[in-house]
């Protein structure tokens, strides 16, 4: 058990310091309706990291008799991350962007944040290998089902980590956290394409080398 919770601390610091939804989750925090919709976004982006390592956990234990199997989706993963890895270093000079959501988060309630945050968490490809690398260890290790339990609930805490801590520091200390906030945000936006680069590509080598201590 310890071994496996090990092996997952990397995908779950990876989720956990992707730049785009602690940015969201901060535009929340400064929006009209701080509290609700960031409590929201909170929740969709915990029920979407908590389902997407559900799922292929479930994967993992039906490919546990081939450890081949199970190293060569590690491998494929790897390659994949340290291409987007590659592609986001070249880009991380270029002009910042903001995606038009973002946009729109200044008027947002619960229900969009919910939604906004399971998408990011559950369908954003970056973080979805990291759900799939990090589901596929904890099904490959054939514990037993509470076990299976308990590492999705550490895996998904430390994933989500980043977004929860600073919603429930608002909820209590609102008017002290604004100026942080703001200068995070600032932040974040022109350093997450280097942020990422680098996240991206060392977690790309970790399971590119894992993947091939599975097939070999």
């Amino acid at each position: 058990m310890g071994a496996v919770i090990g092996d997952l601390l990397p995908m779950a610091v990876g989720v956990a310091i992707s730049p785009i939804p602690i940015i969201a989750a901060i535009l929340m925090l400064l929006g009209k309706h701080a509290r609700t919709t960031s409590l929201g976004f909170a929740a969709g982006w915990i029920i979407g990291v908590v389902a997407a390592t559900a799922i292929f956990t479930t994967v993992g234990s039906a490919a546990s008799g081939s450890s081949t199997a199970v190293g060569w989706v590690k491998l494929v993963l790897g390659v994949l991350l340290l291409a987007e890895g590659v592609r986001e270093w070249r880009a991380r000079s270029g002009p910042a962007s903001t995606p038009k959501w973002m946009k729109a988060i200044d008027e947002m309630k619960a229900p969009a944040g919910a939604g906004i945050g399971f998408v990011l968490a559950a369908v954003n490809p970056k973080n979805l290998m990291l759900c799939i690398a990090a589901g596929m260890q904890i099904g490959a290790a054939s514990l037993s089902t509470g076990d299976d339990i308990v590492a999705i609930v550490v895996f998904s805490l430390i994933a989500s980590s980043t977004v929860v801590v600073p919603v429930l520091a608002y909820q209590v200390a609102a008017d002290r956290l604004r100026g942080p906030l703001d200068s995070l945000k600032a932040w974040l936006e022109a350093n997450n394409k280097t942020v990422m680069a680098v996240l991206i590509l060392v977690i790309g080598v970790v399971l590119i080398g894992k993947g091939i201590g599975g097939v070999a």
